[in-house]
């Protein structure tokens, strides 16, 4: 059985480094967006057994709710990397033999693009992994078990994660999918998006905002 996994946090303090960019009610908005992106993507795919949300945001709660989702939920959030292991474990006890984490500030992600993660599995012990924009962070994770080793979420987490595989004699490959590589984060992600200009939730709602004459102003 196989699992696709969700963490998400209190949107309402979402993307601080956006700061000097967009207002808290906009910067809480477009996460918002984001994440139903995400979650619409995730509901489509049809190489997964079952998605779950691990959460202790109520309007998460009630959106996963209304696509049918499983909802893990958290008493407190400490990190993403004990969200996604919690989470990990919860869905292991029910029966899960892999688990695909996803993060919900991906713009681009598409059902293909998580469909092709799965695709490309590999026998337990296993690791599927794909960079960030970057080469540094890893924007997404396959495991088979789904605790074969703990996640390393943060600062040069790929080579983190890889270090974990390796110790945990797991096999791994690295895998290059340009849409799950972009996560919004920083003022540059938002730049190269509205580059690209991908007619999508995300890309529509910037542009109501006026991001990019926001963009020039900050240059």
């Amino acid at each position: 059985m196989r699992y696709i996994l969700i963490p998400v946090k209190d949107l309402s303090q979402a993307k601080q480094r956006l700061a000097t960019l967009m207002t808290p009610e906009e910067r809480q908005r477009l996460a918002w967006v984001m994440l139903e992106a995400t979650l619409a993507a995730a509901a489509k795919v049809c190489n997964a057994d079952r998605v779950a949300v691990v959460t202790l945001y109520q309007p998460a709660i009630a959106l996963a709710e209304a696509y049918g989702m499983e909802v893990l939920l958290e008493k407190q959030q400490f990190s993403e990397s004990a969200s996604v292991d919690f989470g990990s474990r919860a869905v292991k006890q029910r029966g899960a033999s892999a688990v695909l984490r996803l993060p919900a500030d991906l713009p681009l992600i598409t059902t293909e693009d998580i469909e092709t993660i799965l695709a490309h599995s590999l026998p337990a012990p296993s690791a599927v992994m794909v960079p960030s924009r970057d080469g540094r962070g890893t924007n997404a994770i396959l495991r088979s078990p789904a605790d074969v080793f703990p996640s390393h979420f943060g600062p040069d987490s790929l080579a983190r994660h890889l270090r974990a595989a390796a110790q945990a004699q797991a096999r791994t490959r690295v895998i290059l999918l340009p849409r799950i590589a972009l996560d919004i984060d920083e003022p540059e992600d938002i730049a190269v998006l509205m580059e690209q200009g991908c007619v999508t939730p995300v890309y529509d709602l910037l542009v109501e905002m006026n991001i990019s004459e926001r963009l020039k102003a900050k240059s």
